[in-house]
């Protein structure tokens, strides 16, 4: 029986920066446009964190149950390491679902946008289906794009518009922002995992793109939210500026990357992306909204 301290590993909190930092950068985009409101901020970081574990969870045992964690070289992996009964997994994924799936029903309730559900609902089955059932994404090189899309326009927009009931081309651009570094983050993990997951049958988009072209992919998506900086403090305020503050993270990982470092010593990349992203969000959401 897994104890919580490897049950806690298992959901991966070092990923949580991809469903916290989309909500605050939606946050101050609402802010921008005098509709800040902390109530329905706070559902929706609820909404996103029981999604992100939810789906940390649910990859532990898909991938668990078909064995393509069984040479795994990264953190721990809760069936993979046989610390934990599948089932067990596949249950904590569901309640961190269902989980979101009330937070987000209070969240529509309160803000009135009905139609919300069906994207929330979306949300539940792109999670589940990344790397469940017979066929998954995941396993096909579409993580990278649904990444961008539930973590970068669904998180960023999603939150944006529950508070004030329409998007801004900053909040479009804030969210192609997170969607970029959100997809850094995986592209970082199958980089990792690229000669396993070659072995294993699952064509990820590094596998399918090989390690050099997937070092350049890196490169461009953690470029891309400080050309948003820049945009930003053009044509909206100078204190988007201080997203730039970011780049002490994402200089040191680029090196790593570019370098050709491999395996084990792409994990600290993991995190100092995760972290530029979140402080990122920080620097850009209180910027943009008190700017």
């Amino acid at each position: 029986m897994a104890t919580v301290a490897e049950w806690i590993e298992g959901a991966r909190v070092r990923t949580l920066p991809n469903s916290v930092a989309p909500v605050l950068v939606g946050a101050g985009a609402a802010g921008a446009v005098g509709g800040f409101s902390v109530v329905r901020a706070l559902l929706a970081l609820v909404v996103a964190l029981a999604l992100q574990v939810g789906v940390n969870y649910a990859n532990d045992y898909s991938d668990g149950v078909r064995g393509t964690d069984a040479q795994r070289v990264g953190p721990l992996r809760l069936v993979g390491s046989g610390v934990a009964a599948p089932g067990s997994v596949r249950l904590a994924a569901l309640v961190c679902f269902g989980i979101g799936a009330v937070a987000g029903l209070v969240l529509v309730a309160v803000s009135g946008h009905w139609w919300l559900l069906a994207v929330g609902a979306a949300c539940i089955v792109g999670a589940w289906y990344y790397t469940g059932g017979t066929k998954p994404y995941g396993y096909s090189g579409w993580g990278e794009a649904a990444v961008f899309l539930f973590f970068g326009l669904v998180a960023v927009l999603g939150t944006q518009y529950v508070q004030v009931g329409r998007v801004t081309w900053l909040g479009v651009a804030c969210a192609v922002a997170m969607g970029s570094f959100s997809a850094a983050v995986l592209v970082t993990n199958n980089l990792r995992d690229v000669p396993t997951d070659r072995v294993a049958g699952k064509n990820t988009l590094a596998v399918r793109l090989g390690e050099p072209r997937t070092r350049v992919l890196y490169t461009v998506l953690v470029a891309i939210p400080f050309a948003v900086t820049v945009v930003a403090a053009v044509a909206e305020t100078p204190f988007a500026l201080a997203g730039l503050v970011a780049a002490a993270l994402v200089v040191p990982a680029l090196r790593r990357v570019t370098g050709g470092e491999v395996g084990l010593a792409l994990i600290p990349v993991l995190k100092q992306t995760g972290l530029a992203m979140l402080v990122w969000a920080v620097a850009t959401g209180a910027a943009i909204a008190f700017g």
